[in-house]
């Protein structure tokens, strides 16, 4: 299988650093035993979680940059 690039992912979440807050909680997600989206055997869950999140299966159910704008001043909504 070809390898999942953080361009891949960057075309779904438009920040990296939302972009790892999505693959991190999608991974523990997967290690806990929610089911795959995308066929992905032999993968860690990490690479799992990317490979959902570049194919558009996964993405987050809220405004992300409101989340993250709140971070940078250090307050919270």
């Amino acid at each position: 299988m070809a390898r999942v690039t953080i361009e891949d992912c960057l075309d779904q979440v438009d920040n990296r650093f939302a972009l790892v807050m999505l693959a991190a909680k999608r991974a523990r997600q997967l290690a806990l035993g929610h089911d795959t989206m995308v066929d992905s055997k032999g993968n860690k869950m990490a690479v799992k979680s990317l490979r959902e999140i570049a194919g558009g299966k996964v993405s987050f159910d809220q405004d992300v940059a409101n989340l993250l704008a709140g971070w940078n001043t250090g307050q919270d909504d």
